[in-house]
């Protein structure tokens, strides 16, 4: 399988991972604050298992040589090699690690491209530990979270020589920004949204630092000030740090650039004031402080500062648009010969969720749904694999950039989807196999890793099924697919990519339409609306649950859509989350509709007091709901 682990970037609050870490012994220190992003750039890497060595290849920067490490698979050899230091000490902290705390075999890891500058305040050593940390877990299936590959990948860099903070690891979480807490030996994780796109510079200084002796001085203030130099050090990473990165982080969450960019030009200055005594041979940094100041680019950018632990190693701005920040760059390479990295910070929190309800019973399908449950009803992809519908549904979602898939479904048949998706064949069978029938056992598997399941203890109708992911989802966007659809595309996008690009355009929450004539409407929930982009993308007036002829005439007719025809749910939504608050008022009030608890009702609530948007899919809807549907889904899917 591939990985990609980028860098990552400290907007603000540089040194408080480990500052705060010391209130484990004098709790009158101030907690840190952290606000770090992933990069646009990193490592990638291809990994399998291997069954008895650790072996991992890595190609950095300019350099045609591909460095290697190949060692046992051995807790002793492990260590050893880590406490070596260098470059590949960090891959073998972390498989010290992982080796130490789960039963592994092997693995191999190509690293086959870096882009990322290496020993510039980029994390690219954490980067290295996290990539391990996540190959282990992925290959392994070792069920670790994000914030378990992270805490492995901490383990792991302090297991080497490096006595690294522990915001650097953060980089676990990709490219969006995150607010870390530190108090003593617990931290805390935020994800944050951002109003606005923000475009950053990162620039390579070109020169050198060295991070050991910065860490080494600082440390020496702690963790109690003897002089009035520590106690500077200890008031910048304390009160001040911690000031200005909350009103940072209000900035990031508003989108106001400009604020930002006065904020890092501030907290580089109290930097300068507070700490380059502590340790003036590297933090007074000359060739930072030229860049941060170089005229020509000043009436393209807010402010900048340096990055990490500062130092000549790397410095960074906050450009005024997308135009200034290509201009800042051109300007920087051409007349400083120092190379540029853009960083985007997106708009909205990114959909990397979806769910999938596929608790019901199939009381239409009857009694074939008594042996087998519908959404495991076989059909036949395009390229003649037979298959049952509930993968053909999550490669629907993994197909739009999908992470994570939750499936809801009755707690009695849990094991069998679980068993599905997560138990190979037994031996003697899958070696009756095919090769490439063993080749697509392995992705069933990788799928499976992606997949959690979410038991609906009683079945109270679709709203109901789709509150048991609350907890799941948290406080993020997700995607909605219905457990009794099939979906191909026209295109070559496919139909929840389509309704994910325009839930990142816009930014509210979006459902996919097609268009169904009027003997039709009865089956399906149908919307009213008014163009934005015509024939495209509409704003919302109203979600309507099977609405029957008269009423789908009177209020759902849409200017452009052929006379008798309407605009039907196609079965997928991306919701922000406060659906859920929607949902769970209703089922605590016991407001039903027909007996159940529905979705439709607080859809609509949804789009009254945010709005919501609508796009027409370049594509086929499947209902396998009905028995003639099911038969037709089983003809047509395959040439669709």
């Amino acid at each position: 399988m591939n990985i990609f682990v980028p860098g990552r970037i400290c907007l603000f609050g540089e040194h408080s991972d480990w500052a705060g870490s010391y209130r484990r012994i004098n709790a009158e220190l101030e907690k840190g604050f952290t606000i770090i992003s992933g990069t646009n750039h990193g490592l990638h890497a291809e990994v399998k298992p291997h069954p008895t060595k650790f072996i991992i290849r890595s190609k950095i920067g300019d350099d045609a040589n591909i460095k290697s490490l190949e060692i046992p698979m051995d807790r002793n050899a492990l260590l050893e090699e880590a406490e070596k230091g260098g470059f590949f000490s960090y891959a073998a902290g972390v498989a010290y690690q992982v080796v130490t705390h789960y039963r592994v075999r092997g693995i191999e890891i190509n690293n086959y491209l870096t882009d990322l500058p290496i020993k510039k305040g980029l994390s690219s050593s954490a980067a290295v530990c996290v990539l391990v940390a996540r190959a282990f877990n992925r290959v392994y299936d070792l069920k670790m979270t994000i914030r378990g590959e992270m805490e492995f990948a901490y383990m792991g860099e302090i297991t080497t020589p490096s006595r690294c903070g522990r915001m650097d690891q953060g980089c676990a979480y990709g490219n969006r920004p995150i607010m870390m807490t530190f108090d003593g030996d617990r931290m805390d994780v935020a994800e944050l949204s951002v109003k606005k796109d923000l475009h950053f510079v990162i620039v390579d200084l070109g020169a050198s630092k060295d991070t050991r002796e910065i860490l080494n001085r600082l440390n020496h203030c702690y963790p109690f000030a003897e002089n009035d130099v520590q106690k500077n050090v200890q008031k910048y990473l304390g009160r001040i740090s911690a000031k200005l990165t909350a009103e940072a982080c209000e900035a990031l969450k508003e989108g106001d650039a400009a604020r930002i960019g006065s904020l890092m030009t501030k907290a580089q200055k109290e930097f300068d004031e507070h700490l380059q005594p502590a340790c003036p041979s590297q933090l007074t940094a000359p060739v930072l402080h030229k860049v941060l100041s170089y005229e020509p680019i000043q009436k393209y950018v807010y402010g900048g500062k340096g990055v990490g632990s500062q130092g000549d190693g790397t410095a960074q701005f906050i450009a005024k648009d997308e135009e200034s920040q290509q201009t800042v760059m051109e300007i920087i390479e051409r007349d400083l010969n120092m190379s540029c990295l853009s960083l985007v910070l997106k708009s909205g929190l990114r959909v990397r969720k979806a769910v999938i309800p596929a608790a019901g019973f199939g009381t239409r399908l009857f009694p074939a749904t008594k042996a087998i449950k519908k959404e495991l009803f076989p059909v036949i992809d395009r390229e003649g694999r037979i298959k049952p519908v509930i993968l053909a549904i999550v490669e629907e979602a993994i197909s739009a950039g999908i992470e994570e898939v939750c499936v809801i479904v009755q707690g009695v048949d849990r094991e069998i989807f679980e068993n599905f998706f997560s138990s190979p064949p037994p031996i003697e069978n899958y070696n009756k196999l095919s090769a490439e029938a063993k080749k697509y056992n392995d992705y069933l598997m990788d799928i499976g890793r992606r997949v959690t399941f979410v038991s609906q203890d009683v079945q109270e109708g679709f709203g109901h099924a789709v509150n048991c992911a609350r907890e799941w989802v948290g406080n993020e966007p997700f995607l909605l697919l219905l457990g009794d659809h099939l979906y191909a595309s026209t295109t070559d996008v496919s139909c929840a990519k389509q309704v994910l690009n325009v839930y990142e355009k816009l930014g509210q929450s979006v459902v996919g339409l097609k268009v169904t004539p009027v003997s039709e409407v009865h089956n399906f929930g149908c919307v009213g609306g008014v163009w934005t982009e015509r024939d495209e993308i509409l704003s919302l007036t109203e979600f309507k649950e099977k609405p029957d002829r008269e009423y789908a005439m009177k209020h759902l007719k849409i200017d452009g859509i052929e006379k008798d025809s309407f605009l039907s749910v196609f079965g997928m939504y991306v919701l922000k989350p406060e659906i859920f608050d929607y949902l769970h008022e209703n089922i605590t009030h016991n407001i039903r509709e027909g007996g159940e608890f529905q979705l439709t009702s607080c859809l609509d609530r949804l789009r009254q007091e945010d709005g919501f948007s609508a796009c027409i899919v370049k594509g086929n809807r499947f209902d396998i709901g009905l028995p003639e549907s099911y038969r037709q889904t089983v003809i047509d899917f395959r040439m669709a």
